[in-house]
């Protein structure tokens, strides 16, 4: 952006009580009542458009303190920033020191990536695409899949994660998962991050999740959800990093298989019922915040809120472990015997003890020395596998996708552009039983992944190993 056109947009922005600086694809902003406070920074690429909304939400989210103690300490956002629906903005990234922030979470709690990849060629692949379809359609869309586990399975799920819900599948095995290789998911574990497993507790599940006795026939589990999330089918079109390719067994011409999904409605019960009781908690006689992000600052609180985030967290995680079971199933009963190994998930929306205090990540991803970082395109655009630098100057995090471009209302409402060519759609192959979902989610609904990707390899937060092309996407 030239430097005339920069001064232009920080005189506006100065206008609506924002001071915010600029300075090689960095804008530093805070509120200008609060010169005090810490400086949030956003990295951007040239040219972007500056959502004031945006950086509003960041500038309020860097200020947050409690009355009883603890502040922010570090506050930033990844390049695929853009308004939250709620008080956040996506791709936020804050780090804090005796105080905790639900809303910074949400209620998508480990919304996550997770990537396998098949030795499979996509011309057989296509050869027996339709029934490969059919297949899936039933297990995501039309409720054929069997998730069906015991009482013990189901708390083993909320408490441990993907390990304690393995260990009781293994004792017994029920639904679906009786035809996995149960040996093949345990050896995974270690693709996971933090292994699948928090420390979690039955306390934050509501009853009708999990009954006291019978079998549990769980609706939402192994489904893909709303928004963004999706399941793809991908050919691995390029390999950058082949060292790291082979070491984690990725090679050109395979397909790939990307899940982004969360923790569905017990993300959303745990996480708006910890907003709510965050705002309760506020102390009596002190105003509220002006930004409405009541932080958590009672260490019995904190410890709470903690568990229920993981309790929810943990469902996450064996939620999309279903979602990848299920297709790997459905691919070997198309097409034989076919491994189609994890080669990581990680998540996005958690809060994780990191250093001195903790760090919360809002659509944003884990980004550690030496670790996989999966970040898609839209269903037009590659994806990306790239490995983790460690960057501390942005938390050691990366962006979780490109970022939405237009919302959803401005894509259906009356009298906007519909046709394939408007909307990147043209030759894209979307699986999906509502028609207003392939246009919600179209290539046009997206910013573009190619600057993302360049600026945070720029500024030496992650490195590409290889690019992902999309076949085919499941939106429900």
């Amino acid at each position: 952006m030239r430097s005339k056109n920069i001064n232009r947009v920080l005189r506006a922005l100065a206008r609506e009580g924002l001071d915010v600086t600029y300075h090689n694809h960095i804008y530093t902003v805070r509120l200008s009542d609060s010169p005090d406070e810490i400086a949030a920074e956003v990295l951007l690429p040239d040219d972007f458009h500056i959502e004031f909304k945006a950086l509003r939400q960041l500038a309020h989210l860097a200020s947050v303190r409690h009355p009883a103690g603890g502040r922010v300490t570090k506050c930033c956002a990844t390049p695929d920033f853009h308004p939250g629906e709620g008080f956040v903005a996506i791709g936020s990234v804050v780090e804090t020191t005796g105080l905790l922030i639900p809303a910074a979470v949400g209620s998508d709690i480990n919304c996550g990536m997770r990537l396998h990849v098949a030795d499979l060629s996509l011309d057989r692949f296509m050869t027996k695409r339709d029934q490969f379809v059919e297949l899936m359609k039933g297990d995501y869309f039309l409720g054929t899949r069997d998730v069906t586990m015991n009482v013990k399975t189901a708390q083993a799920l909320f408490q441990y994660g993907i390990p304690g819900w393995l260990d009781a599948m293994l004792e017994t095995p029920m639904g679906d998962i009786v035809d996995s290789d149960l040996n093949q998911l345990a050896k995974e574990i270690e693709r996971v991050y933090l292994g699948g497993s928090l420390n979690g507790a039955m306390q934050w599940v509501p009853e009708k999740w999990v009954s006291k006795t019978g079998l549990i026939r769980d609706g939402g589990l192994a489904t893909i959800g709303g928004g963004n999330h999706f399941v793809e089918v991908q050919v691995v079109e390029k390999i950058v990093d082949r060292a790291t390719a082979y070491a984690w067994g990725i090679k050109a011409g395979q397909l790939a298989f990307m899940i982004h999904s969360g923790s569905r409605l017990i993300g959303k019960h745990i996480g708006t019922l910890w907003q709510k009781r965050a705002e309760a908690a506020w102390p009596q006689g002190c105003s509220y915040p002006k930004s409405r992000l009541f932080p958590l600052s009672a260490p019995d609180l904190i410890k709470a809120y903690l568990q229920a985030e993981a309790t929810a967290a943990n469902y996450g995680f064996v939620n999309r472990l279903w979602l990848a079971e299920l297709l790997r199933l459905r691919l070997r009963t198309v097409y034989g015997d076919i491994e189609a190994p994890l080669i990581y998930d990680l998540p996005h929306n958690l809060t994780l003890s990191e250093g001195a205090g903790w760090i919360t990540r809002k659509g944003a991803c884990p980004a550690h020395t030496g670790q996989p970082v999966i970040i898609p395109g839209s269903m037009g655009t590659p994806s990306y596998l790239l490995i983790g630098k460690g960057n501390p100057d942005f938390l050691c995090s990366a962006s979780h996708g490109a970022g939405r471009l237009h919302s959803r209302f401005e894509l259906n409402r009356k009298g906007a552009d519909k046709s394939e060519a408007a909307l990147g759609l043209t030759g894209v192959d979307c699986i999906t039983l509502r028609a207003e979902r392939r246009i919600e989610e179209a290539p046009a609904a997206y910013k573009p992944i190619q600057p993302i990707i360049d600026i945070q390899v720029a500024a030496d937060m992650i490195s590409v190993v290889a690019h992902l092309k999309p076949v085919l996407t499941f939106k429900a």
